[in-house]
């Protein structure tokens, strides 16, 4: 099992994101913690493989905490979960070591993916042996990734494309229902082309909040 550390400022979203991370075969939540100094502590205590790390904690920046565990003894992989957009966070969190970078908000299946593509990576360096060769090294730090990840088993790329022009061509935001019924999918089918879409950056998750429950997922067109 690999095992996950969740850190997060609001404890509503470090529960939803443990949620997801539970529900990832392969995959446990260790602890779910609140600043950057708990964060640190849970590391030493725990001894997690993966952190999910916000930037926006209470008591010090998550770039901070991510420099902190580059010297703790306990070798640990960071994945950033933030809102933060702009490039000098997303360079800051390259410098640090990050293995990935995934912007709030996002849907379970954009985390579900980043997560899988870790522990292939993990599988496949297990797998190699004591020496690699130049293009699994390539393969390794995302030298050969010239193009969007593949889509997952079931989807096609000629429906992605119907999705796509049809979110493209609205001009504004759609719920998964209204997707389904611009392309005459079902609404588990549309959400599953959406949440593609969001994980290759094509496509952006956008909350909507009513008066009560959790908030509707709406997707709008990014190009």
């Amino acid at each position: 099992m690999i095992r996950v550390l969740v850190v997060d400022d609001d404890f509503m979203v470090a529960r939803i994101h443990s949620g997801y991370v539970a529900r990832v075969p392969g995959f446990t939540v260790v602890d779910a913690v609140h600043t950057g100094r708990a964060a640190v502590a849970a590391v030493a205590e725990h001894r997690p493989d993966l952190v999910l790390l916000d930037v926006y904690l209470p008591d010090m920046s998550g770039l901070d905490v991510l420099m902190t565990l580059r010297g703790v003894s306990h070798p640990v992989d960071v994945l950033v979960i933030t809102a933060a957009r702009d490039v000098a966070t997303v360079r800051a969190a390259m410098r640090g070591g990050a293995v990935n970078y995934l912007i709030k908000p996002f849907t379970a299946g954009a985390l579900t993916e980043r997560l899988g593509q870790y522990a292939d990576t993990r599988r496949q360096l297990a797998a190699i042996g004591s020496e690699v060769r130049q293009d699994e090294v390539d393969r390794f730090f995302g030298a050969d990734r010239g193009g969007p990840p593949p889509l997952p088993k079931g989807l096609s790329a000629t429906t992605c494309g119907l999705v796509a022009d049809a979110l493209r061509e609205t001009g504004t935001d759609v719920s998964a229902a209204e997707a389904a019924v611009l392309t005459g999918l079902s609404r588990v089918s549309a959400r599953r082309y959406l949440e593609y879409l969001c994980a290759t950056g094509q496509a952006e998750l956008r909350p909507r909040y009513g008066t009560a429950g959790r908030p509707e997922h709406r997707y709008r067109w990014t190009g």
